[in-house]
């Protein structure tokens, strides 16, 4: 199949790249790899706070939502454009979960006035939200969630832990999945809310990662009062919801095109760097080792273009999802693994050090990838979820 893009979608490709040379460079991108969470490698928050209020601004950070919405109406088509561009040049597509996850899942779900409260500011780029979904004993087994809320009123009271919630220490509101039903079975027991980061009880607490950096946290409740109004969808339902939003974290194509970018820095340095009087590119190792990574990219690329197919046409996908979702951010550490190898010694060297070759970005880059397996859902929650929705498998 030869896949093209229509003309005004090409020419929306080259409106993005215009702006990405006038509005991100690598200075500004802290010559770093691409976060596997997409929140621009080393640069700031402020700088990539104010960036996403120039994506606001254009209308980039909803492209995909209904006008009606507050977003441009554009068509997947677009936002995946915008995607494959903003990875490619390690930019910040967003920050926090709000355009891509909750929005939409306010969309589905939410009530007219969780829907005028919440989109508008989420389209403006004022607010960071964040995913309180993980708990130290919930991760996989994501129904055996223990965090409890219980209603009082016009409240539910919450009571609790999260873990690894990217962004809590900056965002103003969460995403929470909460047990409001305990002797229901564990997948309906369970209720989503929205969550004002403010409310007296939460503490956030940081959680570092490998790469030195933070992005990750653990978040605390003690005794947090959740408006009643603030349940998205039915009592007990939560689960269903979100599913709906981890499909859409799932579905995302800048997986692989951030892995891209960094593949073709890989070949230009065995383009340039010698070995023994040979350029490295040349070795039969290491020249079949690119060409088996430039054939996965491209089946990782069209993997991604198979979900956004489907959300064109107004389904949810699921394994189709959890397949690219799987096959990406598996190549992602598969490309890691590759280039600290071609590289040798060298390519452990981390940002920094005026020896690194590519700045460091294959050192971290290899960090970094080692979560991309395990956020958003592992590897092998993925191949359950392709053998029984799939391939209608059996559970047992």
């Amino acid at each position: 199949m030869e896949f093209r893009f229509s003309p005004e979608e090409e020419a929306f490709r080259q409106e993005v790249r215009e702006f990405l040379r006038r509005e991100w460079t690598e200075v500004q991108a802290g010559g770093g790899a691409e976060s596997p969470l997409g929140y621009g490698g080393g640069t700031s928050i402020e700088v990539i706070k104010d960036f996403q209020r120039k994506l606001a601004q254009k209308g980039w950070l909803t492209l995909a939502w209904p006008k009606e919405y507050g977003g441009m109406g554009a068509g997947i088509w677009k936002q995946v454009i915008y995607m494959e561009e903003m990875a490619y040049h390690r930019a910040p597509h967003q920050l926090g979960v709000g355009p891509d996850r909750v929005g939409p899942t306010i969309i589905l779900y939410g009530t007219e006035e969780q829907k005028r409260e919440h989109l508008p500011r989420i389209a403006s780029g004022e607010v960071i939200w964040c995913q309180g979904f993980s708990e130290p004993g919930a991760g996989s087994d994501l129904a055996s969630l223990q965090t409890t809320a219980v209603p009082d009123g016009d409240y539910f009271v919450v009571n609790g832990q999260k873990i690894w919630t990217s962004l809590a220490h900056v965002a103003d509101w969460m995403i929470l999945l909460a047990r409001t039903d305990p002797s229901a079975p564990k997948h309906k027991g369970i209720s989503y809310f929205l969550v004002d980061m403010k409310t007296p009880g939460i503490t956030v607490q940081p959680l570092h990662e490998l790469t030195g950096r933070h992005t990750f946290n653990q978040v605390f409740f003690d005794n947090v009062r959740v408006p009643r109004k603030n349940l998205v969808g039915e009592l007990n339902r939560g689960w269903y919801v979100a599913a709906a939003t981890l499909d859409f974290e799932r579905s995302g194509i800048n997986r692989v095109m951030a892995g891209i970018r960094t593949f073709e820095d890989l070949v230009e340095y065995a383009r340039e760097v010698q070995k023994d009087g040979r350029r490295l590119i040349d070795l039969p190792g290491v020249r079949h080792r690119l060409a088996e990574l430039k054939i996965e990219f491209e089946v990782g690329r069209m993997l991604s273009y198979r979900v956004a197919s489907l959300q064109a046409q107004g389904r949810i996908p699921n394994q189709e999802a959890s397949m690219s979702k799987l096959y990406g951010s598996e190549l992602q550490q598969r490309l890691a693994r590759s280039a600290v190898e071609i590289m040798g010694l060298s390519g452990q060297l981390l940002p920094g050090s005026k020896w690194a070759p590519l700045a460091g970005r294959v050192a971290e880059y290899y960090l970094a990838s080692v979560s991309t397996t395990v956020a958003a859902g592992t590897s092998e929650i993925m191949r359950n979820i392709i053998a029984i929705r799939g391939l209608g498998l059996p559970r047992d």
